[in-house]
């Protein structure tokens, strides 16, 4: 049967004398070609019965890309020398968030926002997080973990003060994804 399936999936190309001139073979072939078709009609109907799925998520990916990627406001970073300024920008900071959400398992970080006055040194500030759960988990200590990851990695790599940091549970995932896979089924 596999070698009749095989010879269909090419097409009957190159011709075979012994499937051609077989009537068993011909017989099985019509066979699998009526399984193939009824296979095909079903996997139709079923995918007419679903609702229409909402894609508009991918069509926002490059309009996120876009919006990671552009550096934002220089936030000062303190310098001994009053003859030195130094800043890092907006953009990063939303980078080492995202990174440092990564880290924390059954969880991916999306969107993030600084709130406050970033260019002032010292300004209070708040981190907002957007980010999507694994379904099974328990949303409440998976936020306080994540909220710790971010206070660590803030504190280690910028002067900001950290006013408070939301995160906001927006969807949840059907299935856990693997340790760096930007998207699961949600």
């Amino acid at each position: 049967m596999d070698e009749l399936s095989d010879y269909l999936d090419r097409g009957k190309m190159p011709t075979d004398p012994s499937i051609d001139t077989s009537a068993a073979c011909q017989m099985a072939m019509a066979s699998l070609e009526r399984l193939r078709g009824a296979m095909s009609t079903l996997l139709r109907d079923e995918a007419e019965e679903q609702p229409a799925r909402d894609d508009n998520w991918v069509t926002a990916i490059p309009d996120r890309i876009v919006l990671d990627v552009r550096s934002g406001r220089d936030i000062p970073i303190s310098h001994p020398s009053p003859n030195a300024q130094l800043f890092v920008t907006e953009g990063a900071v939303r980078g080492l968030v995202r990174a440092a959400g990564d880290t924390v398992d059954n969880l991916i970080v999306g969107r993030c926002r600084l709130d406050g006055e970033l260019t002032v040194l010292g300004a209070p500030i708040t981190v907002t997080v957007d980010a999507r759960a694994c379904k099974g988990e328990n949303i409440p200590p998976l936020a306080d973990k994540l909220r710790d990851t971010l206070v660590g990695a803030l504190r280690t790599h910028t002067e900001l003060a950290i006013a408070g940091i939301d995160v906001i549970i927006r969807d949840i995932y059907l299935t856990k994804p693997e340790h760096g896979e930007e998207e699961a089924t949600p």
